[in-house]
């Protein structure tokens, strides 16, 4: 007979619930080990269908693993579990896995697509690189603040001015500079990594074909184009360009009970950290760019009607729908014509 198996996924332990004939058959607990896990679903179901675990910071990892176990591995989104589990009476890691168990069994889940290890290594990179920059950001700042609270104002100024005023306005506040020139070593320090991180992404975006079709988009850069492409990974994910502007939680919501159906703001789904680059890219076709093409001629005039944030969040969403487009066709960007879909 076949076998539905549902794992409750922590990080030290994992919950597992075999269902087979609509009944539970075996439920137990072992170290979140997908070796392990694998071991004990082909002893207690040799017939396995599928195995079901939700996503989670263990996500990727558990993926891959048990599928190279040969396991017909199958990771859901949490939000659409949720629903169901809450109907248990008590929330345990034996009752979750049985919920999910059920639903392998009844087939009621939405799979979520595991993106792959390279596309995970180069989103690190991405996400090693902007925490670097923030924290230089809030280094400086810091110590902007704190040098303002004796009198001492640092001009306006960046990298190579900004420390060369730091270390002239501390040079007689003895007491001082041992606090701060610490915390501006530690500000240098961060700077240099993550300059090292800078120039390992525009490598990987030179290397790769689909960040350089990205990057010929007035506006997005190495960082946008890498994200962007790590994110999509194959377009055939998609049936429709269009359906990527809603993945990325930037197509309005909808509200319809009865009577009542209205559209309120974009839906914030997704990625955050592509959807705010993509924001960022739109900005700068908005207001900086002087590469014409129709998308800013479209985006400047509903600029005009709604004001530059509305226009912005549709130009974003327009930029995913013709990057999905320029993938799936392997072209360039064009400034004249779009790509069918927007």
């Amino acid at each position: 007979m076949e076998d539905y198996i549902g794992l409750d996924v922590s990080m030290k332990e994992t919950a597992i619930s075999i269902r087979r004939g609509g009944a539970r058959v075996w439920r137990g607990k072992c170290n979140s080990d997908p070796a392990r896990i694998a071991q004990i679903v082909r002893k207690r179901a040799p017939d396995a269908v599928r195995v079901v675990f939700e996503t989670g910071p263990l996500s990727v990892w558990f993926y891959h693993a048990l599928k190279e176990e040969g396991l017909p591995v199958i990771c859901i989104d949490a939000r659409h579990a949720k629903a169901a589990l809450d109907m248990a009476a008590n929330k345990t890691d034996a009752n979750d896995a049985d919920g999910l168990a059920q639903l392998a069994e009844v087939g009621f889940y939405r799979e979520v697509r595991v993106k792959g290890y390279d596309s995970m290594l180069a989103r690190s990179l991405v996400a090693a690189r902007t925490r670097l920059v923030r924290i230089t950001v809030e280094l400086s700042n810091q110590i902007r603040g704190l040098m303002k609270t004796f009198g001492l104002v640092v001009p306006s100024g960046k990298g190579r001015n900004f420390d060369a005023n730091v270390r002239r306005l501390l040079a007689d506040q003895t007491e001082l500079s041992g606090i701060l020139l610490p915390m501006l070593n530690a500000w240098l320090d961060m700077r240099m990594r993550a300059a090292d991180l800078t120039k390992l992404l525009l490598a990987v975006a030179r290397k790769s074909h689909a960040c350089r079709l990205l990057m010929t988009i007035p506006g997005v850069g190495a960082i946008t184009a890498t994200s962007y492409a790590t994110a999509i990974e194959d377009p055939s994910n998609f049936k429709t360009s269009r359906a990527v502007g809603a993945w990325l939680g930037l197509t309005s919501r909808r509200y319809q009970s009865g009577e009542v159906d209205y559209s309120g703001r974009i839906s914030r789904r997704g990625d955050r950290h592509l959807r705010g680059l993509l924001y960022e890219a739109a900005l700068v076709i908005l207001t900086r760019s002087k590469a014409q093409s129709d998308l800013q001629t479209w985006a400047l005039k509903l600029k005009e009607r709604v004001g530059t944030k509305r226009a912005a969040v549709a130009l974003a969403r327009k930029l995913a729908v013709t990057m999905h487009a320029m993938l799936k066709t392997g072209s360039v960007f064009n400034p004249i014509a779009q790509p069918k879909g927007l």
